[in-house]
């Protein structure tokens, strides 16, 4: 019996040992690499990240570059910030690469920045080498700056702006967007503000002198190193086609008071027209009231015979004077006018 109690124990002993050889077999390799490094993790902080599954390379490797770099980061913010949903190799590599350039940047700074979603080592990388923003962007519609001068010339304006991470806003600072916005704003306001086109063209630099005191980074991730004109251009006369346009309008419009005024002369012509007709048949009602009269003076013994003929007589000689003086007029226009 006793022996058998003996071979039952000692093979759970086995069983149990190779369980320990299988677990800690997974850990092994990682443990003697971070040991060997002067990085040191322990078996059961591994096995703990095993359990909260965390990519245990990543955490080793990553405490392994940070122990190299001079960088005493623990373990467990490095496992915090993983599970966190942070990119725990670009925050390393951002440590690193600011260390080296002397950039004050802490841990929890590096951690906020990452979790904000910015590319920290991006932005490591742009302090240490300032890049080159172009005004407008390549990718835009529109390649050039336009702005009027006070003299109505057009003028097309490329620039390039140079800046470099302001790692203490970047959290919550304004994008590149903004600085584009920013640098075209100033340089359309400094065109517009000169008298004519040949002072911008004399001196460009005074574009990027006015831009700069502006202070366009504030609020901004970037601080602004320079703003340089990288071409200008002469565009269209705008101030002649805006007179142009004008004068079509004005145009138009004098036109249109024209025609106004000659319907109402139209207008007018016919109402006169009109009244000319009804003063004529009122003429005619009149004239046909007089034979009336004259018989009303015979029935009543006012008008005699010998009073009809005369104004008969008078009727007809009328008529007669009426005819020599057409016919008169009518001969002297066939001679002419008398030399």
């Amino acid at each position: 019996m006793d022996n058998i109690i003996w071979i039952v124990a000692g093979v759970v002993g086995v069983i149990i040992v190779l369980v320990l050889i299988f677990v800690v077999g997974q850990f092994i390799n990682l443990y003697i690499q971070a040991l060997f490094s002067g990085a040191r993790v322990g078996i059961i902080e591994l096995f703990g990240m095993k359990l909260r599954k965390v990519d245990l390379r990543t955490i080793v490797y990553s405490r392994i570059r940070a122990v190299k770099a001079g960088l005493d980061t623990p373990t467990n913010k490095i496992e915090t910030h993983y599970l966190a949903g942070g990119r725990v190799p670009q925050v390393i590599s951002a440590l690193i690469a600011a260390q080296g350039a002397r950039i004050p940047l802490t841990w929890d700074m590096a951690c906020a920045i990452d979790l904000a979603g910015r590319d920290i080592f991006d932005a490591v990388q742009t302090s240490v080498n300032p890049k080159v923003i172009d005004c407008p962007p390549r990718s835009s519609d529109r390649q050039t700056i336009d702005a009027v001068a006070q003299d109505g010339i057009q003028l097309k304006a490329k620039a390039r702006v140079t800046v470099r991470t302001n790692l203490a806003r970047l959290i919550g600072g304004a994008t590149e967007e903004t600085i584009i916005a920013r640098v075209g704003e100033g340089i359309v306001t400094t065109i517009g503000s000169a008298k004519t086109y040949k002072e911008v063209l004399e001196n460009p630099d005074n574009i990027s002198k006015t831009v700069m005191a502006k202070g366009l980074d504030a609020g901004t991730a970037f601080e602004i190193l320079s703003i340089d004109i990288a071409d200008i251009d002469v565009g269209e006369n705008m101030g002649a086609q805006l007179q142009n346009a004008q004068a079509e309008a004005d145009k138009k419009r004098f036109q249109a008071e024209a025609e106004k005024r000659r319907a109402l002369a139209m207008a007018l012509e016919q109402e006169n027209k009109a009244k000319i007709e009804e003063n004529k048949a009122l003429v005619v009602l009149a004239e046909a009231e007089i034979p009336k009269a004259i018989a009303h003076a015979f029935n009543s013994g006012q008008l005699g015979v010998m009073d009809f003929y005369r104004l008969k007589n008078v009727q007809a000689d009328t008529l007669m004077r009426s005819a020599i003086a057409a016919s008169g007029t009518q001969s002297a226009g066939d001679r002419g006018p008398l030399s």
